[in-house]
């Protein structure tokens, strides 16, 4: 069994040279994903910066996704967490990413999705790095599991209810058609 260490001040896991190149990548989809996430959640939606930053961002949290579950696999029993949690994240991101490549109607889907994801990614980071980091380290460890996700949400309603100022109003349709007759049956005599 290969023990922690420590890179650059803080705990690492494991100084196995697998372990340590999976999580070479994993940090840096992770900042990539943290970066470009900020980028496409702060600029006008639909533009062409929005849109490239949003594809970053899926393809960043994607790979995050894969070493984290590679990662958790070399060390199950300290990580189990954060893959589920990784997976959390994952699967919402891909939701918001597939609900605007399917043309889906409306920005709720997309906005959740990605939002929900960007979230869930900071909290597997606080979760697994809170302790370690300047002033997370005097936060409760409650903290790290729910702050993120206290910060977030607001920002994603208000997201979504800007989005749906935004978008045109459509008519509403009748509620019920009118009754129309068959072909060859007449109304009104018998």
């Amino acid at each position: 069994m290969v023990s922690a260490s420590e890179i650059l001040g803080d705990q690492v896991g494991s100084t196995a040279p697998v372990f340590l190149a999976f999580l070479a990548v994993h940090v840096l989809a992770g900042l990539t994903a943290v970066a470009t996430g900020a980028i496409a959640a702060l600029t006008r939606k639909g533009s062409r910066r929005h849109i490239r930053a949003g594809r970053w961002f899926y393809g960043a949290i994607t790979v995050v996704f894969a070493t984290a579950t590679a990662l958790s696999i070399m060390r199950w029993r300290q990580d189990y967490h954060l893959l589920i949690i990784g997976a959390v994240a994952y699967a919402a991101a891909t939701i918001g990413y597939l609900h605007r490549r399917r043309h889906r109607p409306g920005d709720t889907g997309h906005i959740v999705g990605m939002g929900a994801g960007y979230v869930a990614m900071l909290t597997a980071f606080y979760v697994d790095n809170g302790p370690h980091l300047p002033l997370w380290d005097k936060l409760p460890p409650l903290a790290f599991w729910f702050l993120p996700a206290a910060i977030g949400a607001p920002i994603i309603i208000r997201a979504v209810l800007a989005a749906s100022r935004r978008a045109p109003q459509q008519p509403m349709p009748a509620t019920k058609p009118p009754d129309r007759p068959s072909p060859g049956v007449r109304k009104g005599r018998g």
